[in-house]
């Protein structure tokens, strides 16, 4: 898909892998609708730039998102769900609201932002693209709620494609770590190996250009998942090791 000309949304867009692909976005002339919870703190002005507070925890926000980028561009040619959060954590506990905040976030919003974009298109061509994660292949222990909530959306974009147009697109992306304070938001140190957000954006904007179902920004995890799944799972080893020394019960 041709991007310059496009009417963008993109959420998530003040941090992390969204600033990177904001501004990476900008530079091929179309117009986008930049929607975070902290969207007033975007230190970016543009011609073409709009910004929109939204917590895409809550359907009212979402459904407000689309109307302001209606409203503002006119359609909605490419829709980027990129917002999401992760917890660092032992599941010990049984709490609903705990596990709902995430799943709100991570999972459900795509859901429902894919259904408003398709019911707003109608059978036009439109892209969709979720910034899901390694993880939605590859659990890693103290990340199980974000590992359901991406492995979700990986069973939810398999099945969804069939229902889609000729000439819409429906692309998932699955970052490695990346250098952000995403994992120290998580409350865990980062996993190795990792890439600069800017790399990852740059992988995402070839792939909206080119198409693709599905983009790895790490060829280097594409190969392992493929060729050498054995390296992966004695990396959820160590993995599960780090874990136990975290959260181990006891004095």
């Amino acid at each position: 898909m041709q991007i310059a000309g496009k009417n963008i949304v993109l959420t998530g867009a003040t941090s992390g892998i969204g600033s990177a692909l904001l501004r990476e976005l900008l530079k091929r002339d179309c117009t986008i609708t930049a929607a975070s919870r902290r969207a007033e703190s975007l230190d970016i002005e543009h011609p073409k730039l709009l910004k929109k507070r939204c917590d895409v925890s809550k359907r009212e926000d979402i459904d407000e998102l689309f109307s302001f980028a209606v409203q503002q561009m006119g359609t909605v040619d490419i829709f980027i769900a990129n917002a999401g959060f992760a917890f660092y954590e032992s599941l010990q506990n049984p709490d609903w609201a705990h596990i709902q905040s995430i799943i709100d976030t991570d999972l459900i919003s795509v859901i429902y932002a894919a259904q408003k974009l398709k019911a707003l298109k109608g059978s036009q061509p439109f892209s969709l693209m979720i910034t899901a994660s390694a993880m939605s292949w590859l659990s890693i222990p103290g990340y199980a709620l974000y590992s359901a909530a991406k492995a979700g959306l990986r069973g939810f974009a398999d099945a969804y494609r069939h229902e889609l147009s000729p000439g819409q697109h429906l692309q998932m992306v699955y970052p490695i770590a990346v250098n952000t304070q995403f994992f120290h938001e998580a409350g865990s140190r980062k996993p190795w190996p990792s890439q600069s957000p800017e790399h990852v954006a740059r992988r995402m904007v070839k792939g909206l250009q080119n198409g693709k179902n599905h983009i790895y920004p790490s060829r280097l995890f594409l190969l392992a998942r493929m060729i050498f799944p054995f390296l992966l799972r004695g990396y959820v080893l160590l993995e599960h090791r780090k874990f136990l020394a975290q959260f181990r019960e006891g004095p």
